[in-house]
């Protein structure tokens, strides 16, 4: 049947099981690596510059409202971790991206029990390259507009005091993109009908995105669940068209 409409936990759970097991680990390790090298690198330069960047975007105030900058603060403090988070969460997942392809792959023959695809080979990883980067290109084509528009809503005062929590509602939808493509792109689903498919299934999409965001944004942590997310999206994948392919056929 089909999942629940808050099973966003559970699938990033039973993903994060499936990437321990010993027959995918292989596929986890390689981008973990990466990962964490580029993770490392991001949050030394981030800490550097943090400062500089919360007080960029805040807002100049009168003196008589010199006290709202004690409110204010925290926010922007929130925004700039958003927006530090997002740029190595990107930059993270297209390094990493022929690997989640290749991944989604088996975690699906795994969770289907029938896997018809050659053992891991670097030539099919290979191969898995130009489509998936053309993937990525297009998700960022996607991400980009979006996120410029919040970025110059971030500098119009108080209009800005809204840019933190758009930019959270922005980032959970786009957490549920990131990761159930990776299945979708495996069935050469369209990227029109992919976004359509996730609209149809919106709150169980933002259940799945909200709790990869969550946990993505926990240092060293995110390191690990970016695989989980993965498996756990082809879950979804696999469970929720997997019902409606029934359906129809029994329609």
């Amino acid at each position: 049947m089909p999942a629940p409409v808050l099973s966003g936990p559970q699938y990033l759970r039973e993903g994060l099981k499936l990437v321990l097991s010993p027959g995918l680990r292989l596929f986890v390790l390689l981008p973990l690596l990466i990962n964490l090298v580029l993770f490392v690198g991001l949050i030394y330069f981030a800490g550097h510059q943090f400062s500089l960047w919360v007080d960029t975007l805040m807002p100049s105030l009168p003196s008589w409202l010199s006290f709202l900058n004690y409110l204010l603060w925290p926010l922007f403090v929130v925004l700039v971790a958003l927006m530090v988070f997002f740029t190595f969460t990107m930059l993270a997942n297209i390094i990493a991206a022929p690997f989640n392809g290749f991944l989604a792959e088996k975690v699906e023959a795994v969770v289907r029990g029938v896997d018809n695809s050659p053992p891991f080979s670097w030539g099919e990883l290979i191969a898995m390259v130009p489509r998936t980067l053309a993937r990525e290109m297009r998700k960022l084509g996607y991400f980009l507009p979006r996120a410029i528009a919040l970025l110059i809503l971030s500098f119009v005062p108080v209009l800005n005091l809204i840019a933190a929590p758009l930019w959270l509602i922005f980032g959970v939808w786009m957490m549920a993109i990131q990761y159930i493509d990776y299945p979708a792109d495996n069935h050469k689903l369209g990227w029109n009908d992919m976004l359509a498919w996730l609209r149809e299934k919106r709150w169980q999409s933002l259940s799945f995105g909200g709790i990869v965001y969550v946990v993505l944004l926990i240092p060293v942590v995110n390191i690990l669940m970016m695989p989980a997310a993965v498996a756990g999206a082809t879950l979804f994948w696999v469970r929720e068209r997997g019902d409606e392919a029934l359906a129809k056929s029994r329609a």
